[in-house]
């Protein structure tokens, strides 16, 4: 590009006064170093965490498939073992068509109660007919069509994994050769296997974080994974394109591919034994969460550089009174490239004054930070200061109804660790309405502030008092029965009816629940306090009422 043409661009936003060249200096500056270094930072940054990552899938996936493989090498050779045994061949004799004897079923259920690794044991004759079995009658062994020519050629035949509706568990068929002394094959011994011992060492072999262990098999389908199984699981079928670009990549790294519907990083580990192959993966957000956080990190240091840079820059060249010409010109060469640039350094005066200045905008840029760590401070208090309030009744200060139901939920979650009991104690003005509209809201406001206050007061620390809405209000009492909670009540109805408004009293009615006694839930505590309440104001007003138990409820409907 010619020279007067980059000098053109340069001249667009009108570098024609003495501070606009130095702004345009220092941003230039500034900018390209640090965001040439911050960019720089980030890529090894992910290049390293890309390498740490890939490294650890490695190992997991390698180690996931050598224990998958000497798993199912050891119930392959228990097979053999069982197979070889003169009761089984003895049985299968060339042209045998009549069902095993009985020494043949006591054997196979002998082994079962022995090896609990194996679900069913089979006894098989070349027409895949089942001679015994410790199955139920009438359960046939799922076998393919080649079964035997991969029985004769690889001594061993592992099926595929299937989804077992009545155990509600994945299964698996392993089948190996009976033969004779000569070698001859005469039969097959087949064993049916849970699974879930390979789903417990997923789980136990997947590491503390969102990556997962899942074991897939030559087609592509998920058979058990570190985060659980179900029969969706095992209908899911990676896609092809992500299949074989995983086989091809074999132990040689990870790749990011589509997994799932999500991007992940993901390495792949055949199994030595069977068609299968281990997939170890993780979410690419996850495994660049670091990395994503630094380059936001850079980003922002970048545009919080920029600004306090521009601000200073702009400042500075409004105290200059003299032109520098020279250096400007200088300073445009410079941004072009010609670093040979050799300004003179004549007067010194400017150059001092220019040093100073220099180190001015040094000091600003701490100062700057400091600002920002100031800020940052302000913005944390004034974060905690919304989150009270998220929380907090803004009429009377008390919890509101969303603390109100977390609180319910905590405590049904106690119960459950400790089996005490919690109390719930539910209060409404009586005639507030007819107060409200006879007096005005502020005369209302003040009667719904004293009831707080008088809960407060009335109430423990670790008591949850909160305006449920309206003139209603809950206060939850933790390791309270409803005999407690009932004496704390009875108090506050009487403190209040001791208590004169515009020249009249003010009274509650109030119910009482206790969980569990009176719920099956926790969330429906609320529900059998309100029952209690409304039992109160039927019953004449400015009275405590507990509510009826379950229990007794129960009796009453079937009485009913």
């Amino acid at each position: 590009m010619p020279r007067f043409t980059l000098l053109r661009l340069l001249r667009l936003p009108r570098l024609d006064s003495i501070r606009s060249r130095i702004l345009a200096l220092a941003v230039i500056g500034t900018l390209l170093p640090a965001s040439a270094s911050l960019g720089i930072a980030y890529l090894q940054n992910r290049r390293a965490l890309e390498e740490k990552v890939t490294q650890e899938l490695l190992s997991e996936s390698t180690q996931t498939a050598r224990a998958v493989g000497v798993w199912l090498k050891e119930r392959l050779l228990d097979l053999r073992v069982f197979a070889s045994s003169y009761e089984v061949s003895g049985n299968l004799n060339y042209g045998r068509t009549q069902p095993a004897g009985t020494r043949l079923r006591e054997y196979l259920a002998s082994l079962h109660e022995r090896f609990s690794d194996f679900e069913q044991l089979f006894v098989l004759d070349l027409t895949g007919r089942v001679l015994a079995s410790t199955a139920p009658n009438g359960m046939s062994v799922p076998l393919p069509g080649a079964w035997q020519p991969a029985l004769r050629t690889d001594g061993q035949l592992v099926g595929a994994a299937y989804w077992d509706e009545k155990v509600n568990r994945g299964k698996l068929i392993v089948v190996v050769p009976v033969r004779q002394a000569d070698g001859r094959m005469v039969g097959a011994f087949a064993a049916e296997l849970s699974l879930a011992p390979i789903e417990a060492m997923l789980r136990s072999l997947a590491p503390e974080t969102t990556t997962v262990l899942q074991l897939i098999d030559d087609a592509g389908i998920i058979v058990a994974s570190s985060t659980g199984s179900s029969p969706e699981l095992m209908r899911t079928k990676l896609p092809r394109e992500t299949h074989d670009r995983l086989l091809t990549q074999d132990r040689a790294g990870a790749l990011q591919v589509n997994f799932a519907g999500a991007e992940v990083l993901a390495t792949l580990d055949r199994v030595p034994q069977g068609r299968w192959a281990v997939v170890a993966h993780i979410p690419t957000a996850d495994a660049f969460r670091e990395a994503n956080r630094f380059g936001t990190f850079a980003m922002l240091a970048v545009l919080a550089l920029l600004l306090v840079i521009s601000t200073s820059a702009y400042r500075l060249g409004l105290l200059i009174v003299r032109p520098l010409d020279r250096l400007a010109k200088g300073a445009l060469e410079v941004a072009l490239g010609d670093l040979a640039v050799d300004l003179p350094a004549t007067g010194g005066g400017e150059v001092r004054d220019l040093t100073k200045v220099f180190n001015e905008m040094v000091a600003r840029l701490r100062v700057g930070r400091g600002q920002l760590e100031l800020v940052n401070g302000v913005l944390r208090k004034q974060n905690e200061q919304l989150e009270r309030l998220s929380v907090t009744d803004g009429l009377t200060g008390l919890a509101n109804h969303r603390l109100l139901m977390q609180r319910i939920e905590e405590e049904g979650h106690r119960h459950a660790r400790t089996k005490s009991p919690f109390s719930v104690i539910m209060a409404d003005v009586d005639n507030f309405k007819k107060y409200n509209d006879g007096f005005g809201h502020p005369a209302g406001d003040h009667v719904l502030k004293t009831v707080a206050g008088i809960l407060r007061e009335s109430t423990r620390e670790v008591d949850c008092v909160a305006r449920y809405g309206g003139e209603e209000f809950v206060i939850v009492m933790p390791e309270t029965n409803a005999e407690a909670a009932g004496v704390a009540a009875e108090r506050i109805r009487a403190r209040l009816a001791q208590e004169e408004f515009s020249g009249q009293r003010i009274t509650l009615s109030i119910g009482i629940a206790e969980f569990p006694k009176d719920a099956e839930n926790a969330l429906s505590i609320i529900s059998a306090a309100d029952s209690a309440l409304y039992q109160a104001k039927r019953g004449g007003r400015n009275q405590v009422v507990q509510a009826r138990p379950m229990a007794r409820l129960r009796e009453q409907a079937a009485k009913a």
